[in-house]
């Protein structure tokens, strides 16, 4: 298996997709693509980028390809076990699923405005009400997940699964960007952070070489 992500510091959709595949317990490789570089427009047309048309990741098991960081998800738990990804209660799987489909098709001012960079922490930058309202929104999501499922967990559901997955790089733009959040979210968001294939992604994030001038925010 081989998996094809971009630069750590600034690809939230290659984080989901290391962490699912992570989380699987299989071996594969990884090859780090640097984005929007001089060869990017070139890169991008090679035979490893399959059908995805140059977007990241993309995994390579044999002859299968499966781009897209919440199909390979489910890849993932197709090839292990679901349970291992989403809850096994079926009220709170639904939920679980729906969240993160919330999280993949929605958000896109948060996206814009807070693009992720795990190498900065800047002060007083301005948040749209349009991105206050997104985050309104994931709050109540994340407090209805943790009231209702979380138990004596640390993540939305109790155990690290899909979910935080999809949130995972969620969590790093408010760090990035001091959003602040209520005493629960700052603590599932400490609980994120502390969780061992994240601190190790966000360590190898901090040795990359390259720099995206259009994804360094500066405090207003």
């Amino acid at each position: 298996m081989k998996l094809i992500i971009g630069n750590r510091a600034y690809s939230s959709w290659s984080l989901r997709g290391w962490l699912a595949l992570r989380h699987s317990g299989l071996e594969f490789e990884e090859l780090v693509v640097p984005l929007y570089d001089e060869a990017w427009e070139k890169r991008r047309e090679g035979d490893e980028f399959g059908p995805s048309k140059g977007k990241v990741p993309i995994l390579w098991d044999d002859d299968t390809v499966v781009w897209d960081s919440l199909a390979i998800i489910e890849y993932c738990a197709d090839r292990t076990e679901i349970t291992r990804y989403w809850p096994e209660d079926l009220a709170a799987r639904g939920m679980a699923r729906s969240m993160a489909a919330e999280m993949h098709s929605g958000f896109g001012n948060l996206r814009r405005e807070l693009p992720m960079n795990l190498r900065r922490i800047v002060d007083d930058h301005p948040l749209s009400d349009d991105v206050r309202a997104e985050i309104d929104r994931i709050m109540v999501l994340w407090a209805q997940a943790r009231a209702r499922f979380g138990g004596t967990g640390e993540y939305l559901f109790g155990t690290w699964g899909a979910v935080d997955m999809m949130f995972a790089p969620v969590v790093t733009r408010f760090v990035t960007y001091k959003v602040p959040v209520p005493p629960f979210a700052a603590a599932y968001m400490e609980a994120v952070f502390r969780y061992p294939d994240m601190m190790d992604w966000i360590a190898e994030a901090q040795d990359e070489p390259w720099v995206i001038e259009a994804l360094e925010p500066t405090a207003a």
